[in-house]
């Protein structure tokens, strides 16, 4: 009986998700209710977990309690430390989610909110999930080593080379790009450059409190750094109020640039303790806060979805971005629905801290359906404002017009009626000084969540304080990657440089860690000016170069997936992770391929140098202008470079790959496992981990 009400239970959050995507699907009203969006994502992320998820622990992996995991065998208190479930929950969803589940989204709303939505659910489910999920356990077999490591001997060691290399071109890439983001965010914006300024001295000051006037009191802490965080929020309108302060925090894209580029110098040259820790520590509780609040704010004011479901820009004249939906639809959203960036959290830290197998289904699926459900939401929040407004906000003005009035009557031709009183009016309740061509993504989103936030408590007069806070709270989200991974690329400039000299290995040698810092900035930070300086507004080139990257680090995952799957003998259901493979290679090849050689300047790489350099031949280009017009020419030129070269390590990472599945397939080569030697567990079966506070 009780199996009965069970599988009645599971039939009914079938029945409700199916009926929600349906509605979702196949709504052609005026607009479409957003309760629509949470209950289909919440009833697929559930059967997903229940069925899927417990489909691939069972018969592909074959879960084992009774082995002894990392964390076990190598305790040693610093790297290795046995976590409990929970708390490497909140670990694992903090590491992995970027700006990627929501700028993604955000720019991918310009298709419409049919084709992301569709794609954040599925893709999670069926992709991104599976390759967190299945990378986890085998890092777990592995006493926690790195996909790299892992492609070394498991595929071949030119494999692990390539994927070395991979993967910090690719970090290089993303990097520059959430940094152009940040910059996009702040921009002429007084109130929020001086919000995110004030969070660097509360971080110092925690860091500062917690080592030496009160060691271990981590909640005093806690409760001194968010209330200072709050207040400076409130204190940021105070700023932008004064005609004198407003003008010390008032910059452009340039300066911002430079600011942020010596600050992840210092948060990766600083100690742990002093910088990175206590402000990512501090980003944790604005994160989880934010996400939440603003679930139970759609849920509460039900607002409704403005956004077509399809927008005539599916054919790739789109002025958030060029291209048509296959493939770049896949592209921007990227991390909302799988991220090969997620390979390095699952292969990294989280695997060294992990209990026992059974919680790699917990944390690396679960954490990942989590991370689609901020995308699914950050949709809502894009598509539920005004569409005119959505496009006057992401839209460079080389394709809309350099003046409001211009701007206005181009977005209302394509049919979204706006006018630059409406701009301007939004404008000053928000309480900024324009929101004309604020591309990137983050501006309107902040505004979308302001909306929601200010009808569920303040209205209108509340809307600027919800506004800042949104864009705090997203600058934050981003910071987080991008202090850490300077740290991260910092640690693999050493390690590859230690190559050449060794005692630039030394992680704790000084001029060594100067070095390798300044080398990793200046390397996102080149691709991070390139975007500051673009006059399409440099998301337009960057965030599908950043989607094209990371989509082929994902690849490269499931590739190693694969491999060490029909190693294991479960050549039956490789299918779980051959077809996501198959999937993500045919859109980034496609991608990366239109991206270079597409004829269209907006869309590829080549055609923009080619068209930039015809009006230099010409004299066309005024002579003020000419040294810019040199640069873009380069860069346009480097960044098709960079995208062939990425694309063709794969492509050999690929081959490689077959030469192994048919050796292993034709029984012509031995299926060689490199796991750790199975240990028995000496821990109890109802220990939960040194950090609940067990001896």
């Amino acid at each position: 009986m009780k199996r009965l009400v069970r599988i009645s239970i599971w039939v009914i959050v079938a029945l409700l998700g199916a009926g929600a995507l349906a509605k979702i699907a196949l709504d052609r009203g005026e607009s479409l209710n957003a309760i629509w969006f949470v209950v289909a994502a919440l009833c697929c992320y559930l059967v997903a977990y229940r069925l899927y998820s417990a489909f691939v622990a069972a018969r592909l992996l074959a879960l084992d309690d009774t082995r002894a995991t990392p964390s076990e065998r190598n305790d040693d208190g610093r790297d290795f430390v046995p976590t409990n479930k929970w708390v490497l929950f909140g670990h694992h969803f903090a590491a992995i989610a970027g700006p990627g589940p929501l700028v993604g989204p955000t720019l991918a709303a310009q298709f419409g909110y049919l084709p992301g939505t569709l794609w954040l659910i599925a893709g999670a489910a069926f992709a991104g999930c599976v390759q967190d999920f299945i990378i986890l356990f085998c890092s777990i077999r592995r006493d926690g080593k790195s996909i790299g490591q892992m492609a070394r001997e498991e595929v071949s060691k030119r494999s692990g080379l390539i994927a070395q290399l991979a993967v910090l071109a690719i970090l290089v890439i993303l990097l520059g790009v959430v940094a152009l983001v940040v910059v996009n965010a702040l921009k002429s914006s007084p109130w929020a450059t001086f919000t995110l300024a004030m969070t660097i001295p509360i971080a110092l000051l925690v860091g500062v409190y917690l080592r030496f006037v009160r060691p271990g009191r981590v909640l005093e802490a806690s409760l001194m750094g968010v209330a200072l965080i709050l207040f400076v929020v409130v204190a940021g309108q105070w700023v932008a109020d004064s005609p004198s302060w407003a003008r010390v925090f008032t910059l452009g894209g340039v300066p911002l640039a430079f600011a942020l580029i010596v600050y992840a110098f210092a948060a990766s040259a600083l100690p742990v303790w002093l910088l990175l820790a206590p402000r990512d520590y501090l980003s944790a509780f604005i994160k989880a806060g934010a996400i939440f609040a603003l679930a139970a704010g759609i849920l509460f004011v039900r607002p409704h979805v403005l956004m077509p479901p399809l927008t005539r820009f599916i054919d790739g004249t789109g002025p958030v971005f060029a291209g048509k939906i296959f493939p770049f639809c896949f592209i921007t959203i990227a991390c909302g629905a799988i991220s090969g960036f997620h390979s390095l959290i699952s292969s990294g830290t989280t695997p060294k801290m992990i209990l026992r197998e059974s919680h790699a289904r917990f944390i690396g699926y679960g954490a990942m359906l989590l991370e689609s459900f901020v995308g699914v939401m950050a949709m809502v929040a894009a598509c539920a404002m005004t569409p005119g407004v959505y496009f006057a906000i992401n839209s460079p003005p080389s394709i809309v017009g350099a003046t409001p009035d211009a701007a206005a009557a181009t977005i209302s031709g394509w049919g979204f009626p706006l006018t630059a009183q409406t701009m301007a009016g939004l404008a000053k309740a928000v309480g900024e000084q324009t929101l004309w061509n604020r591309a990137g993504g983050a501006p309107s989103l902040a505004v979308g969540m302001a909306q929601i936030f200010s009808n569920t408590i303040g209205g209108e007069r509340l809307l600027s304080i919800w506004y800042h806070f949104a864009i705090m709270f997203e600058a934050l989200f981003i910071l987080t990657v991008l202090d850490a991974g300077t740290r991260v690329g910092r640690f693999m400039v050493q390690e590859l440089g230690s190559r050449v000299w060794k005692p630039l290995g030394r992680t704790a040698w000084m001029p060594s860690i100067l070095a390798s810092s300044a080398i990793i900035v200046g390397m996102w930070g080149y691709f991070l000016y390139q975007g500051v300086v673009d006059p399409l507004g440099g998301i337009n080139s960057l965030w599908p170069l950043f989607g094209i990257s990371n989509q082929l680090l994902a690849a490269v995952a499931l590739v190693v997936a694969t491999t060490i799957l029909l190693k294991m003998g479960r050549s039956r259901w490789i299918w779980v992770t051959l077809l996501p493979m198959a999937w993500l290679v045919i859109i980034t090849m496609t991608a990366s391929y239109q991206k270079i050689f597409d004829a269209n300047p907006r869309i590829g790489f080549l055609a923009l140098a080619n068209s930039l350099a015809a009006q230099v031949a010409a004299g066309r280009i005024p002579a003020a202008k000419l040294m810019e017009t040199q640069r873009l020419i380069f860069n346009q030129r480097l960044d098709a470079a960079v995208t062939a070269i990425l694309a063709l390590m794969v492509i050999v990472l690929i081959v490689e790959a077959l030469v192994q599945w048919y050796g292993i397939l034709s029984s012509r080569r031995q299926a060689l496992l490199h796991e750790s030697p199975y240990v028995p567990t000496q821990w109890a079966e109802g220990y939960s981990g040194i950090a609940q506070g067990d001896d």
